[in-house]
């Protein structure tokens, strides 16, 4: 079988370093810490990219893809809008702040992006059936990307998700199983049936599959220095579900600074999260290297992984680039979702809650610069939360009989 992924050519042990042969591998054989892909990058210049097509295929010679992805059939994710969210920022006090707005992607999450990279890995190792397990968005974004890719599919969630998501990935087709569990419960099931002889042939998009799908968080990295002329933002806040997000967003500011993209100047990573699902902000505040796994509370059920596989690394990037990591309630997430929307225009599902939450909580304790240039990640579309918002939320302001008088007498 020939294998073409493009500038990708090996996975290296993020712990020790040792390196392994291109496959659908995501532990080390030495040490059992995470693979991720490496490269051998040839030159890559602005006007390549700016040449290329208007979604995440525009930075291909910096993925694990070939060439000729853009002729293939798929999804195409990327190139969401970078909001100028002057509104938000006079109101908190932020002097330049923008919103990156993911909920614009074809299923209305960022999951397209990774789930975009899983494709094409799957095609490579020649799985016919695309899997995963998901808190929601990605179940919808697998399903709908196996669809357009002539995949089989078949995803695993918590029985108790929002019924949006749900709908989402059923319409797609494929096979939705729901499981009496956590996320963290899902996630261990699936790794059980990889080494099942029923699952030979199935390309798990965040167990087998993970270390070309998490690449695909990169590209807010690119797009966000892209479309802010070529430099990287001061401050930026992220949320934190498996933290997989931020770490690659880190990967990626660094990549291109080392292949001379943009200039090379300090920033720092904030990661979010909700007070019922927090232990990357547990761990951060207490000073610890170490993430206490907990059983998730919260509405915020995108980011309610309870055992973060990347919440240590979360807490190296954190403290590097002079961050941190924050946590909000769940009646903060439903006010930030509602100020997110009265003043930008954007509504943003609970996870975009969790971060301007955040953003409000660093930027009235001090420990946000209100002069740095900011960025505020919004993942996913508010259509998909609605259940997290009252009665009175879903209803009519007033209801009136159609005459001008009623109107004067309500208004």
């Amino acid at each position: 079988m020939s294998l073409d992924f493009g500038p990708a050519v090996a996975l290296s042990c993020r712990e020790c370093g040792a390196r392994y042969p291109l496959g659908p591998s995501f532990a080390c054989q030495e040490c059992f810490g995470p693979l991720e892909a490496a490269y051998d990058f040839g030159e890559v210049t602005r006007a390549q990219i700016e040449s290329g097509p208007a979604n995440i295929w525009r930075y291909r010679s910096l993925l694990p893809v070939p060439a000729d992805v853009i002729d293939k059939p798929n999804m195409n994710p990327g190139w969401t809008k970078l909001v100028k969210a002057g509104n938000l920022g006079r109101q908190l006090g932020i002097k330049s702040l923008y919103v990156k707005d993911d909920s614009g992607n074809p299923t209305h999450s960022f999951k397209d992006r990774v789930v975009a990279m899983a494709v094409e890995a799957a095609r490579n190792f020649g799985f016919h059936t695309l899997s995963c397990s998901s808190t929601g968005n990605l179940a919808g974004a697998v399903t709908a990307a196996a669809a357009r890719a002539g995949l089989e599919a078949c995803v695993f969630i918590p029985a108790n998700l929002e019924q949006a998501k749900i709908a989402m990935a059923r319409v797609f087709g494929g096979r939705l199983i729901g499981i009496d569990g956590t996320y963290d419960e899902v996630n261990r099931f699936c790794s059980e049936l990889i080494g099942d002889p029923m699952g030979d042939k199935w390309g798990f998009v965040n167990v087998n599959l993970r270390p070309y799908y998490a690449e695909g968080s990169k590209t807010l990295a690119y797009e966000i220095a892209e479309q802010l002329g070529w430099r990287l933002p001061e401050q930026i806040i992220i949320p934190i579900a498996s933290g997989s997000q931020l770490t690659k967003i880190d990967k990626g500011f660094k990549e291109l600074v080392r292949l001379g993209l943009v200039e090379d100047t300090p920033y720092k990573i904030f990661g979010a999260q909700a007070a019922g699902c927090s232990p990357v902000s547990a761990a951060y505040k207490a000073g610890h290297d170490v993430v206490q796994p907990v059983k998730p509370d919260t509405i915020a059920k995108s980011l309610a992984i309870g055992n973060p596989a990347d919440g240590p690394y979360v807490l190296d990037i954190a403290r590097r680039t002079g961050g941190g990591v924050e946590d909000v309630t769940d009646d903060e997430i439903v006010a930030a979702m509602r100020l997110l929307a009265s003043t930008e225009g954007i509504f943003a599902e609970t996870a975009g809650g969790v971060t301007v939450g955040v953003l409000k909580k660093l930027t009235e304790s001090g420990r946000l610069d209100p002069e740095a240039e900011t960025v505020v990640l919004n993942t996913g579309d508010g259509l998909k939360t609605l259940d997290v918002l009252s009665d009175e939320d879903t209803r009519p302001t007033a209801v009136i009989r159609p005459s001008l008088d009623a109107f004067r007498a309500t208004v």
